[in-house]
């Protein structure tokens, strides 16, 4: 060490004498030598000018390209905590653990430990990981960074490395003033796609221009975990003079990412010290969304048809942030209408429409082909109330929306996480009542089966080749592709279709009143929702659906309590 040093000194002392003895020979010299002297001068101050102009140039053009489109929070300025984060309490457990990491930065150095560097939030989109981000670094009081993957990429090779270069070298020094910073990168797919799948391929004429292949990921991955460096001039200064002997410290800086395709990262990316944690968020349960809907129903006006417990049974499958919209659309259509609060039917007319899109009467239809789609919708109607006990009838309708002339749909009475083997066979029966109504009472077949077939055929295929609940056990997703599966068992599949036909058949036809009914009112109002079905059946039969499908061994399972304080009071 201390012979680098004297190496080091040395230099500058030969430097010294070396300036020292060319200042004593140009002030002994003549003025010959001192105008070839100016003369090289000038010259050398043109071209570092014109070089200067060049630089600066390029400099300008670079900086403008490499500005990253970051948001920087700083704490305090969203003021978002965990009472604003609903619906997924498991979640928020995991995150206070993260915040009490980094509010404890510095106690948790000294027993021995090291910051977390990364966490990666998968889930489906509007499921609140963004949002979890911000909550968590406003509770723990630190600096917020929110940027888009893709808007690292760039038509120039290496400008992408100066954004997350960028990006990291602010978060370090803002987390040497707050004790720690946090970095959420939105859609990090978009650059930490594994190289082996092609991800890392490099772009446009491959060198000066591209989108930076696999350059920018390698700058991702060397930022997310550097070496401990003091980069600080002053810190160098120091340590070259000997002055400076504490080890360099890494500050902490907390890698968020957020991704729908976790699957296709790169493996470097998801190691420990990168990305150390997964967290999956996930769409809401039951529960979970009992809790958004308290939150947001709160800040609406609205009137006592809606309740929590209600618009949750309604919206199984929903996230957050499809919950926050229907609410809002909700008081949209209430406002549109003159209304002063919002009630149940705005509720059901905002799920409808962003479902299924806006209503389009075709005004210019026939009587004759409104009834083709009265008696096709009639016919799944009939087969959904009859056929699946464990969804209700939700609407059916025979004005357009989006590009179908009608529609039947139904809504899960309950949450279900599994299919038996008589489910599946009921749900292909209701996708070929359509059919089996128009040949049974129209006497025709018409074109509009089209994504009934397809779908009948998926569901027989996955019953054959997927599920194995079949004849055989064998499953084409170990040896092949979807397409294969089907092609193999066409046979197969469509016997099972014809059978299904023959079932449904039958019932339309044990039930014919109760078609010619629905696709009656149904030419007569456009739209029939599923309590007033249930009370053609009733007018018609004298029997509720349960009691039918009680007969029929089919068990109608309850739906939730819809309001819990009604049901404790």
């Amino acid at each position: 060490m201390r012979k680098y040093r004297w190496v080091k000194w040395r230099k500058v002392i030969l430097w010294i004498a070396a300036l020292v003895i060319v200042s004593i020979f140009l002030l002994t010299s003549g003025p010959t030598v001192w105008g070839v002297v100016i003369s090289i001068v000038s010259l050398l101050l043109q071209l570092l000018f014109a070089m200067l102009f060049m630089i600066i140039q390029f400099v300008a053009l670079f900086w403008f390209l490499a500005r990253g489109r970051t948001y920087w929070i700083l704490p305090g300025e969203t003021g978002s905590t965990w009472t604003d984060y609903r619906g997924n309490p498991e979640i928020v457990e995991n995150a206070k653990r993260i915040v009490t990491l980094l509010k404890g930065v510095k106690e948790f150095k000294e027993m021995g430990g090291e910051a977390i560097r990364g966490l990666l939030l998968c889930g489906p989109p509007g499921t609140g990981k963004s949002y979890l981000a911000q909550v968590i670094a406003n509770e723990a009081q630190v600096p917020f960074a929110y940027a888009s993957a893709p808007s690292f990429q760039n038509m120039f090779f290496g400008v992408g490395n100066l954004k997350v270069m960028g990006l990291y070298k602010k978060a370090r020094k803002l987390a040497k003033v707050y004790g720690a910073c946090i970095i959420f990168i939105d859609e990090i797919d978009a650059i930490g796609m594994s190289r082996q799948a092609g991800g890392g391929a490099g772009g446009m004429m491959g060198g000066l221009m591209g989108m930076g292949g696999s350059g920018l990921l390698n700058e991702l991955l060397l930022q997310m975990d550097p070496p401990n460096i003091d980069n600080g001039w002053f810190a160098k200064l120091l340590r070259s003079l000997g002055l400076r002997r504490k080890k360099a410290d890494r500050p902490a800086v907390l890698t968020v990412g957020a991704t729908n395709l976790p699957d296709v990262l790169d493996s470097a990316l998801l190691r420990p010290g990168r990305f150390d944690r997964k967290l999956w968020v996930d769409s809401p349960d039951y529960d979970g969304r009992i809790d958004v809907f308290q939150y947001y129903l709160e800040k609406v006006k609205k009137d006592s048809s809606i309740t929590p417990e209600r618009a949750a049974l309604d919206t199984i499958g929903y996230s957050p942030a499809q919950i926050k919209h229907i609410v809002n659309e909700a008081v949209v259509i209430a406002h549109q209408r003159g209304a002063q609060v919002a009630s149940y039917e705005d509720f059901r007319a905002a799920m409808e429409t962003y479902e299924w899109g806006l209503k389009q009467p075709l005004r210019s239809m026939s009587e004759d082909e409104k009834r083709n789609v009265a008696y096709h919708e009639a016919g799944h109607a009939v087969a959904q109330f009859l056929l699946k006990p464990h969804e209700r009838v939700w609407k059916v309708t025979i004005i357009r929306r989006g590009g179908a002339l009608g529609l039947a749909a139904t809504k899960p009475t309950h949450e279900r996480y599994n299919r038996t083997d008589k489910e599946i066979l009921a749900e292909i029966q209701v996708c070929l009542a359509a059919r089996a109504v128009e040949e049974e009472f129209l006497n025709k077949k018409l074109n509009g089966v089209t994504s009934d077939l397809r779908q009948a055929t998926d569901l027989a295929g996955a019953y054959l080749g997927i599920v194995g609940m079949g004849e055989e056990l064998f499953s084409w997703l170990a040896v092949g592709s979807r397409s294969d599966g089907l092609r193999a068992l066409r046979t197969k599949i469509n016997e099972l279709l014809k059978s299904e036909m023959t079932k449904v058949k039958k019932l339309v036809n044990d039930n014919a009143d109760f078609v010619h009914k629905i696709a009656e009112e149904l030419l007569k109002r456009g739209d029939l929702t599923g309590e007033e079905i249930e009370e053609i059946y009733l007018d018609l039969y004298g029997q509720s659906r349960a009691e039918v499908l009680e007969s029929q061994n089919l068990e109608l399972l309850a739906a939730p309590v819809e309001d819990k304080n009604e049901e404790q009071s």
